[in-house]
């Protein structure tokens, strides 16, 4: 059994069955997958979920799998929502959150979405997977592939932090360095695909990654008793998270769960050297055009192009959010901010959003009376190169 529906093309509309594999739709768009919400509204207790045995997978009938199919899981999800009262004060807004993605298998987010991903294709018949990473999903595909006893090929830049390429080869994966951003990594991959014999999971090139991801903005609505923030600031390479957060609540809109409706205003925080849904937000376009020469410390904001470009910018623009840019000076001391306030050990894509949120407080697009909320995607420590030393 299963709620699943269909999935849909991002871009035409147009429905396909979800009963196979599929990349890109034939627009060459991200599918995305629907739901009965109609059946789930009858069929399932909203609060009865929270009495379930913890983990993303708790949320069942909003995820793509059929109930009695096991999914490939090392305990991913339900991650802690933590107050951070000290910086709220400094940055003078009501509240701010983190949602702690660090707690994760792997410690990142990836661990979400390479689950579902894994889980789904798996169950459709694919029998071996690649990715090109920017670091976290690397290291979540080796790991979450171990688990289900397939072969995992990762193509990784050859400057992706070390921490990220070890785990790779710690879990049995098979890592290919490329010169190059991952642009090149995914041109890589496509290139000896059909040679490999993999299925690409790519960052919404398959829908079920995104659906992974969507369960970060389910625990958000419960955990803030069915409500959501004023403004939630996102830290935006391949924007799954972004996409999928947004996703959760629409879905938790139309069964009538939450208890105040109505989506937050979204931040998209990019990095000053590879900003191109910023650029494309600030000229008004439809989608975002690729970034030359992209640099940036924060590798998980290193992402030149990203194909959800068209689904961020209309959340951007559909919730009065923004989308703003910040410098590695600035973003490194972000981190470092949220360590020592909170004792938050941050990743500098997470940096970049505390610099984003100081920022957009002076400029007033966030008031004194807003709560925040944002994310912490991966470990510190999986960046052992930009730690300070004294």
């Amino acid at each position: 059994m299963t709620y699943r529906r269909d999935l849909v093309c991002s871009l035409t509309g147009a429905a396909h069955a979800a009963d196979r594999l599929h990349t890109l739709s034939p627009a060459g768009r991200p599918l995305l997958c629907r739901y009965d919400l109609e059946r789930i509204k009858k069929d399932v207790d909203r609060d009865a979920i929270a009495r379930r045995r913890r983990g993303m997978w708790r949320w069942r009938e909003l995820m793509p799998l059929p109930d009695g199919v096991a999914p490939i899981s090392l305990g991913e999800g339900d991650t802690a929502l933590l107050e951070a009262p000290a910086l709220a004060a400094e940055l003078d807004v009501k509240r701010l959150w983190v949602k702690d993605e660090s707690m994760n298998p792997t410690g990142s987010f990836k661990a979400r979405g390479i689950s579902a991903a894994i889980s789904m294709s798996s169950h459709l018949g694919a029998h071996a997977f690649a990715v090109p990473t920017a670091g976290n999903a690397g290291g979540a595909l080796a790991a979450y592939a171990a688990r289900a006893g397939v072969p995992a090929h990762v193509f990784a830049p050859n400057d992706t932090p070390i921490v990220n390429l070890r785990e790779v080869v710690l879990c049995g994966g098979i890592l290919h360095k490329v010169d190059g951003n991952i642009s090149d990594c995914a041109r890589s991959l496509a290139e000896q695909r059909e040679e490999l014999g993999v299925f690409d999971l790519s960052t919404l090139k398959e829908p079920y990654r995104l659906e992974g991801k969507k369960t970060m903005g389910l625990e958000i609505c419960e955990a803030l008793r069915w409500r959501t923030p004023d403004v939630i600031v996102y830290p935006t390479g391949g924007g799954t998270g972004l996409v999928g957060v947004h996703k959760a609540i629409e879905e938790l809109t139309a069964l009538g769960w939450l208890e105040e409706e109505g989506q937050p205003r979204y931040v998209a925080v990019q990095a000053s050297g590879c900003a191109p849904i910023v650029r494309a937000f600030e000229r008004g376009d439809a989608e975002a055009q690729p970034v030359e020469d992209a640099h940036t410390l924060a590798s998980g904001l290193r992402v030149p192009k990203a194909i959800g470009d068209r689904i961020m910018l209309d959340i951007l623009r559909s919730t009065d959010g923004t989308a703003i840019a910040i410098d590695d000076p600035e973003l490194l001391a972000g981190a470092r901010a949220l360590a020592r306030g909170e004792g938050i050990h941050a990743c500098p894509e997470t940096g970049a959003c505390i610099a984003a949120i100081r920022r957009l407080r002076e400029t007033g697009f966030i008031g004194p009376n807003d709560e925040v909320l944002t994310f912490n995607t991966g470990a510190a420590t999986k960046y052992v190169e930009l730690l300070p030393v004294d």
